[in-house]
């Protein structure tokens, strides 16, 4: 797990100087070594943090055999060792890397269908004077790009792409991207805050060189996804045993002192189980809870540490703890970001790295296995009867204290937007209609926002289609942004062995009656976790990795609330009207307490703005 970072251009663009400050502003990502290469046209740099092969010899930038290719890449391939015999190649390295490199050589651009992993690749070609790119499917690696048709450049965080006075100097803000977080929380692929800085699109490679810049997908969840559905209970049960059972042995290749975050619940209690099974010693396995919170899972996690014989190891941290994190949240992710449970995220992964480098991570199981509340909404109002007299309902529930903060998700115009709109009530952001009231200006244009239009072999159902909006926006830009930024902040390789691209197939292809049996979600995936831990030790509700955000809002975090929305604040960046937001906080602070989340969009999203307003 590293950073990386160069350029590409015609003209002159960065220097040696800016390459070494982009390098150096990734220092968190790879605290082990360092390189770089730069000529006229183009430049890479690498940050490393040692996983496989400690050696000097496996440090990046990486030079081809034939010296004609060199690379830098952030991730890991698990599948490289069957890769290398492919090649039959003497190596001089043990590392990943290196077989890229000659995979490449060997195959061309379609060598990235051969691996099993996550990364983000860089390739310069030194003789056609070509720069390649490579995301993984998923998008489990980052990579952020800016291009304004004769300067390119990449990194793995935004922040080291500031560091070039080019790009720094024509920074302009995404009116259209303030909309989209308001709306869901996060900023959605390929949108960043800035409006000339891209994410480079999972499951694509792209090329830059004098005739400019290609971008080509290599894999789609469309080209995923078969006529037939995997129907039979036995046959599926058994499959997808062996696909975890791969998929986290092979998530167990390290050089260097390993373990598993477990909360307790269904997705990391089988990672972590399936690890164990495969360590020949006691897994370290990693837990926090709240003093103060009744939501504390780590008796939980404990519980199932015990009976798997784990070397567990629990944090118990003071709300404290948690409340000094957030003000330096923007400096973590560089863009507005309200995921809240990166704080505890972050916590983990420091409390993690202390006795271990890599730790395993059970992201994923909800999407692909239909684990979320939002997609009983999207069954909901799915229905034709409800869909016809949803504005009544709305207008009915609006008028129930009771149900009142449920109103807004039946009240919705556009059925192409409409899986943007349940994701965003089930979190209580901001709808469409609230935002077209709430921003000034010329952002009211800009309004057109997660729209999917995507045709398949087989009508989906609601649930489905929710939940692969889920797999192409949430997970990735948010829970496995949270994820990589929190671990790679204190130097901490964060596995994901449930988005192993062959699970991920598995899961798009299977009945949805394996995924919600008789109201019982994620059906299938806990079957097989129930082979390896009693299902009793899962008789609860589910409660997820969160911090008590709307009671803090309200009592020591207020300051937030009178900081960043006051209307001095408010009028000086004139994003909002104050009218609005005056009339929000007023209700929260009144008892209308499902607003939280909305309050803190606003909160995170000025403060970025407030940072930033140079």
């Amino acid at each position: 797990m590293c950073g990386i970072c160069g350029f590409y251009s015609q003209k002159e663009f960065v220097t040696q100087s800016e390459l070494n400050r982009m390098a150096d502003s990734l220092n968190h990502r790879g605290p082990d070594a360092e390189g770089a290469y730069c000529n006229h046209v183009a430049g890479l740099a690498h940050k490393r943090l040692s996983i496989l092969d400690l050696s000097e010899n496996a440090n990046q930038p990486m030079e081809s055999h034939s010296r004609r290719y060199i690379l830098v890449f952030n991730g890991e391939i698990y599948n490289y060792k069957e890769i290398a015999e492919e090649l039959n190649l003497d190596f001089r390295t043990t590392s990943d890397t290196e077989v890229l490199l000659e995979a490449f050589e060997e195959w061309g651009v379609t060598f990235v269908n051969k691996l099993n992993g996550m990364f983000s690749i860089a390739i310069y070609d030194k003789h056609e004077k070509q720069l390649y790119l490579f995301r993984d499917r998923i998008g489990i690696k980052p990579l952020f790009y800016y291009w304004d048709g004769d300067h390119f450049a990449f990194a793995s965080e935004l922040k080291a792409l500031l560091q070039v006075n080019y790009i720094k100097d024509n920074l302009e803000i995404s009116r259209s991207a303030i909309n989209e977080f308001l709306h869901v929380g996060y900023i959605p692929e390929p949108n960043t805050i800035y409006r000339k800085i891209k994410k480079f699109p999972a499951g694509h490679f792209g090329i830059a060189d004098e005739e400019g810049l290609r971008i080509e997908a290599y894999w789609m969840i469309e080209g995923a996804i078969r006529r037939n559905l995997i129907s039979n209970y036995t046959d599926a049960k058994n499959r997808l045993n062996e696909l975890v059972e791969s998929s986290v042995s092979s998530r167990l290749m390290s050089d260097v002192p390993f373990g598993s975050f477990l909360s307790g619940g269904i997705d990391s209690s089988l990672v972590t189980a399936v690890a164990q099974k495969h360590t020949k010693e006691n897994l370290n396995t990693f837990s926090i809870g709240f003093k103060e919170s009744k939501y504390n899972e780590a008796g939980f996690a404990k519980k199932v540490a015990n009976y798997l014989g784990t070397n567990h190891h629990e944090l118990i941290v003071s709300q404290d703890d948690a409340k000094e994190m957030i003000p330096e949240l923007l400096n973590y992710y560089d863009e507005p970001f309200a995921d809240s449970s990166a704080i505890p995220t972050m916590i983990l992964s420091r409390f993690a790295r202390e006795k271990v480098t890599m730790a395993l991570s059970g992201d994923g199981g909800d999407e692909l296995f239909h684990g979320y509340g939002s997609y009983v909404w999207a069954q909901r109002l799915s229905n034709p009867l409800i869909r016809g007299f949803r504005k009544t309902i709305g207008q009915g529930l609006s008028k129930t204290e009771r149900y009142q903060h449920r109103a807004e998700i039946f009240n919705y115009e556009n059925k192409d937007q409409l899986k943007s709109h349940i994701f965003s009530q089930e979190q209580f952001f901001f709808s469409i209609p609230e935002i077209e009231n709430l921003i000034t200006g010329k952002a009211s244009d800009e309004i057109n926002m997660l729209e999917d239009y995507s045709f398949f072999v087989r009508d989906l159902t609601a649930r489905e289609d929710q939940a692969i909006f889920d797999l192409r926006y949430y997970l990735k830009d948010d829970l496995l942004t949270k994820l990589d930024r929190a671990s790679m902040r204190y130097g901490l390789e964060a596995r994901v062995p449930l988005l192993d691209h062959r699970i991920v197939e598995f899961a798009l292809n299977l009945s949805p009656k394996l995924k919600v049996n008789q109201k019982v979600k994620k059906y299938l995936l806990k079957e097989v976790l129930y082979d390896y831990v009693p299902a009793s030790y899962f008789d609860r509700p589910k409660w997820g990795f969160s911090i008590p955000l709307r009671e803090w809002l309200s009592t020591d975090l207020k300051y937030l609330i009178d900081t960043y929305l006051s209307k001095a604040m408010i009028e000086k960046h004139g994003v909002v009207h104050y009218e609005a937001v005056e009339s929000l906080k007023n209700k929260f602070l009144q008892g209308t307490d499902y607003l939280y989340n909305r309050i803190w969009v606003l909160i995170v999203l000025h403060q970025f703005l407030e940072k930033n307003k140079g």
